[in-house]
C-alpha cells in the first residue's frame, strides 16, 4: 500500500472525525432533548473564528491574532460557543419545534453576515490563513503528518463519546429524555424543562464550537463561504442515518455520509466540465438524498437505533436472570 494512499485515507478519517463531533453535539440537543437545530454552520463558526483568532499571529491589518498554542484556541472556541449558544437559547429554548428551527436558522445567517462583513476581525470575504496546524513542523513528512492528525481526533472524539455515554446514563441523561418523551409528566415529577434544556443547547452548542475549531485548524484556512447551510444539511444526514439517540450512531453516520459524499463528488466531476460546478453540486445533492432515503427505507430509525437506557448501571435491553432462585416459601 503507497504512502499516498495510506496519508489520503488518514485525512479522510480527519475530515469525517470533525464531522462526528458536530453530530455528538447535535445529538446531545436534537437527540436527547428534541431541540430541533438548524442553526449548525453558525455555532461551527463561531469556534472556528475564536480559535483562530486566537492561534493565528499578529496581523497589522486586523484584529485579534494573539499566537496562543492550538489547544488554547481549541478550548477557548469550545467556551465560546457554548457561552454563545446558552445566549441564544436563553432567548428561545421556549420555542417549540419549527419556531425553534426558525430562529436558530436566523442566528446562522446573522453569524455568517458577521463573518463576512467584519473585515477588520474576520479578514471578511477573504477569511483567515495561516491558522497553526498540529504537527506542522512534520508535514514534510505526509505519512506521519496525516497519521498523528488521525491520532489526535481519535483521541478527542473517544474521549468526548465516553463522556456523553456516561451523562446519557446519568440522572441528568435521564431528565432530558423525560423532557422528550413527555414534558409534562416531567414536569409534574419537579423538573425545569427550560433549565434542562437551556444546558443541553450549550453543551451540544460548545461541542459543535470545538469541532469548528478543530476542523480549522486541520484545514488551515476559514471563509464565511465555510459555514453555508449546506454545512447543516450535512450534519442532520450524518445524524439521522447513523441513528439518533446513539453516539455511536452519530459517529457512524458521520464517516458513513462523508465517504457517500467524497465519492460521488468525485463522480459528479467526472460527468461535468470545470465551468458547470453549479450543476455538478446540485447533482451531488440529489445523489446524497438518494442514499438517506435508501438508508431510511431499509432502516427507519437509523443504523444504530436508539437504545433505551434505565440507568448507567443497567444495561439497555437488561432480562431478568433466568437461573435466579425461587424466592424462600413462607
Amino acid at each position: 500500500m503507497s504512502v499516498e494512499l495510506v496519508s489520503y485515507g488518514a485525512f479522510f478519517l480527519t475530515m469525517a472525525l470533525t464531522y462526528a463531533i458536530i453530530c455528538l453535539g447535535l445529538n446531545v440537543q436534537w437527540g436527547q432533548t428534541g431541540l430541533f437545530n438548524v442553526g449548525i454552520a453558525g455555532f461551527v463558526a463561531v469556534g472556528a473564528y475564536v480559535s483562530a483568532l486566537l492561534t493565528t499571529p499578529d496581523d497589522p491589518n486586523r484584529l485579534g491574532g494573539f499566537g496562543l498554542p492550538i489547544v488554547a484556541g481549541w478550548v477557548g472556541g469550545a467556551i465560546a460557543t457554548g457561552f454563545v449558544s446558552f445566549l441564544v437559547g436563553a432567548l428561545t429554548i421556549r420555542l417549540r419545534a419549527d419556531y425553534l428551527a426558525i430562529a436558530t436558522f436566523g442566528v446562522a445567517v446573522v453569524v455568517q453576515l458577521v463573518a463576512l462583513n467584519l473585515e477588520p476581525v474576520t479578514g471578511g470575504p477573504f477569511g483567515i490563513g495561516f491558522i497553526p496546524r498540529p504537527f506542522a513542523d512534520h508535514a514534510g513528512d505526509p505519512l506521519f503528518f496525516s497519521l498523528a492528525n488521525l491520532g489526535v481526533l481519535v483521541a478527542i472524539v473517544l474521549m468526548l463519546y465516553l463522556v456523553l455515554e456516561r451523562l446519557a446514563r446519568s440522572p441528568w441523561g435521564r431528565v432530558l429524555r423525560a423532557i422528550r418523551e413527555d414534558e409534562q409528566a416531567a414536569l409534574a415529577l419537579g423538573k425545569n424543562a427550560t433549565r434542562f434544556r437551556l444546558q443541553a443547547f450549550a453543551i451540544g452548542g460548545g461541542i459543535m464550537g470545538l469541532a469548528g475549531a478543530v476542523q480549522a485548524h486541520f484545514i488551515g484556512f476559514i471563509a464565511p463561504d465555510n459555514y453555508v447551510p449546506m454545512l447543516t444539511f450535512q450534519v442532520w444526514a450524518m445524524l439521522i442515518v447513523g441513528g439518533s439517540g446513539n453516539n455511536k450512531g452519530a459517529i457512524l453516520g458521520a464517516i458513513l455520509v462523508w465517504g457517500i459524499w467524497a465519492a460521488s463528488a468525485g463522480a459528479v466531476s467526472e460527468l461535468f466540465p470545470p465551468g458547470q460546478q453549479a450543476r455538478a453540486a446540485a447533482l451531488q445533492i440529489v445523489m446524497i438524498g438518494v442514499a438517506l432515503c435508501a438508508i431510511l427505507l431499509l432502516r427507519p430509525r437509523g443504523i444504530l437505533g436508539e437504545e433505551r437506557v434505565v440507568s448507567r448501571h443497567v444495561g439497555p435491553r437488561a432480562q431478568p436472570d433466568a437461573k435466579a432462585p425461587d424466592a424462600p416459601k413462607s
